[in-house]
């Protein structure tokens, strides 16, 4: 029996990237694993310890029965379960399901649709079990990773950033894409991490790290409307990587911003 900490990695409904961050964490990924004991983690390696865990990441959404019940299992095995990238904090791309018919979606696809076994939504892991820790992001940003797991080693609460990609702008020295040329940006109520990649290229935040504490989303819709965004456009901007966080999707139903933990 290994005295280290174990560590498990699980995967979802996803595109697997943020696993890839993981392994792209290289040199600290090589120290991290001096540290813990890489119990479970098919991405990297067929080998598998039986739990339970002391840490558990989980990447990707529910969006089958399969998972629903999986998700308990692997509640049940961990003593700290983190939640990694937008999937897992909050359905991914493919909560765009939540806002349609499933099943005529389905039909259009699939020959034979009555040998699928889905949900009609993709939803957070966070909507099915208690979760200890949301890292954001899609993918997540690997430095933020490694500042988790140090700081569960530790013993302390993880130091990852609480403001918005608007600061990140401005402590870059970047102009304001919205102010300069009218691009439509969510910096302003999505969560910072990213370094405000986007917008240092021209372009307008697509929201990736998902909404920031007490996003004001009503007040973000002002300033779209001004600069002539029409809603149907706003709707777009929002049902992207994080179309199922409540503060996006109330935010192309209602002009009051919804209240954030």
């Amino acid at each position: 029996m290994s005295a280290k900490p174990t560590l498990a990695v699980w995967k979802f409904a996803s595109c697997d990237g943020c696993q890839l961050s993981v392994l792209d964490c290289e040199r600290d990924l090589i120290a991290l694993s001096e540290q813990v004991e890489i119990a479970h983690f098919l991405e990297a390696s067929s080998a598998v310890s039986d739990g339970p865990y002391d840490v558990s990441l989980v990447e990707g959404s529910i969006t089958t029965p399969g998972d629903a019940e999986r998700i308990r299992r692997v509640r049940e095995q961990s003593r700290t379960l983190i939640t990694i990238g937008a999937c897992a904090t909050a359905g991914g791309i493919q909560a765009l399901r939540n806002f349609g018919d499933t099943d005529a979606w389905a039909a259009q696809v699939y020959p034979s649709p009555e040998y699928l076994d889905v949900l009609g939504t993709s939803t957070p892991i966070a909507d099915h079990v208690r979760v200890d820790f949301e890292l954001r992001g899609c993918p997540i940003d690997k430095d933020q990773l490694i500042e988790v797991i140090s700081s569960l080693l530790a013993g302390r609460r993880p130091r990852t950033p609480s403001w918005s990609v608007c600061t990140e702008c401005k402590r870059a020295g970047q102009v304001c894409v919205t102010v300069a040329h009218g691009t439509p940006c969510l910096g302003p109520v999505t969560h910072g991490g990213c370094g405000a990649l986007c917008p240092g290229y021209d372009r307008g935040c697509f929201g990736c790290f998902g909404p920031k504490e007490r996003a004001n989303t009503a007040s973000m819709n002002r300033v779209l409307a001004a600069a002539e965004v029409p809603k149907s456009r706003r709707l777009r901007l929002y049902r992207t990587f994080n179309a199922g966080a409540p503060a996006f999707v109330d935010a192309v139903t209602t002009d009051q911003p919804r209240e954030q933990p």
